[in-house]
């Protein structure tokens, strides 16, 4: 599992080493506090007095508000894991399963959405989205092909594949994200298969050129 892309250990605490359990209160209290307030009413504040922490522990930790919500989702995309199911189309169905319910637990579609609203007008936190969750959820991708060319599923090619793998997490996580926070559909295991066949035969077309 990836780690988290907040500032390091050591790097706003004067040297001192950070506590993880602290952390992870702080994040967990940033997420429920999304949930009940939203993004216009949340404050470091209020995340500090949920989390039982002084309010300068957070800025020690995380410059922004921005900063702090990015890194509340982060560590939910990093919980998910490619399984091993035996082949390439059972594997990508099983992370999309995984992904789609990750996507319907309120505090992950509350904090992504906020994220991504505010990120309209923010370039510097929509670089860090794209830092903290979209690069550090592409290992998924990279992970699969390296797995279906060890079973002789895909082609080994030595050529660069960077422009391929990104276009196909694009593809992976803008259906997915499109069509359970946008059109608000079911991510249910009949659509699921029927869009990895229509994946797979993309990618076979894509190794044949």
């Amino acid at each position: 599992m990836c780690s988290s892309s907040s500032p390091s250990a050591r790097s706003r605490t004067g040297g001192r080493p950070r506590s993880a359990q602290a952390d992870a209160a702080i994040l967990e209290a940033t997420r429920a506090a999304l949930v009940e307030l939203g993004w216009s009413k949340l404050t470091m504040g209020d995340v500090a007095g949920r989390a039982g922490v002084a309010k300068t522990t957070l800025y020690r930790r995380w410059a922004s508000k921005n900063e702090l919500v990015v890194d509340a989702v982060a560590v939910l995309f990093d919980e998910l894991e490619l399984p091993d199911r035996g082949s390439l189309m059972a594997d990508i169905e099983g992370v999309v399963l995984q992904f789609a319910a990750l996507l319907e637990r309120p505090e992950t579609k509350t904090a992504l959405m906020a994220v991504i609203a505010e990120s309209t007008r923010d370039e510097p936190l929509r670089e860090r989205i794209r830092t903290s969750i979209v690069d550090r959820q592409k290992r998924l991708v990279l992970a699969g092909r390296r797995r279906a060319q060890a079973r002789g599923e895909l082609p080994a090619n030595p050529a660069s594949t960077t422009g391929t793998d990104d276009l196909i997490f694009d593809v992976i996580a803008g259906a997915v994200v499109h069509r359970a926070l946008v059109s608000a559909e079911p991510v249910d295991t009949e659509w699921v298969q029927r869009f990895t066949a229509l994946l797979l035969g993309g990618l076979g077309a894509a190794a044949q050129t």
